[in-house]
């Protein structure tokens, strides 16, 4: 073989090694980001106004994305909020309870750094429907 043949072939072998490393790189850090996104904790408030309501669900931490622990507030004082700590793809959700739906009326918001990311209002049977956002981690 002579020495450009060689040249050649070396400069190939290095531009083959370095693409395959920025490839493995690349993947790396796309499996980095999402366990970042899965285990990645965050805080929300759930804010609750309104009337006729007998309790209210929401979502909290310890459950997974598919199954969340939902924890539950009975006869609450309006107007409500509570602040709870959740993590990774796990959605916020906060859902009011009334037994006579035909007096309730109520708003909800889940707010995530100062900024309402989902917000709901009704009056009626449209009040079971609460509200429910998709992780604010979620990329």
């Amino acid at each position: 073989m002579n020495r450009f043949s060689r040249s050649v072939v070396s400069v190939l072998a290095v531009g083959g090694l370095a693409f395959g490393l920025g490839a493995c790189s690349v993947a790396e850090e796309a499996a980095k980001q999402a366990e970042k996104e899965v285990n990645e904790p965050y805080e929300v408030t759930y804010e609750i106004t309104g009337k006729g309501i007998d309790s209210i669900d929401y979502h909290t931490d310890n459950g997974g994305a598919a199954k969340p622990k939902v924890e539950t507030v009975r006869k609450p004082t309006l107007p409500w909020t509570k602040t709870v700590k959740l993590r990774g793809l796990l959605p916020p959700g906060v859902i009011p309870v009334a037994a006579d739906p035909d007096g309730v009326e109520m708003t909800c918001k889940i707010i995530y750094q100062g900024k309402v990311i989902e917000e709901s209002s009704a009056k009626g049977m449209a009040a079971a429907t609460g509200c429910i956002a998709t992780s604010p981690v979620a990329g």
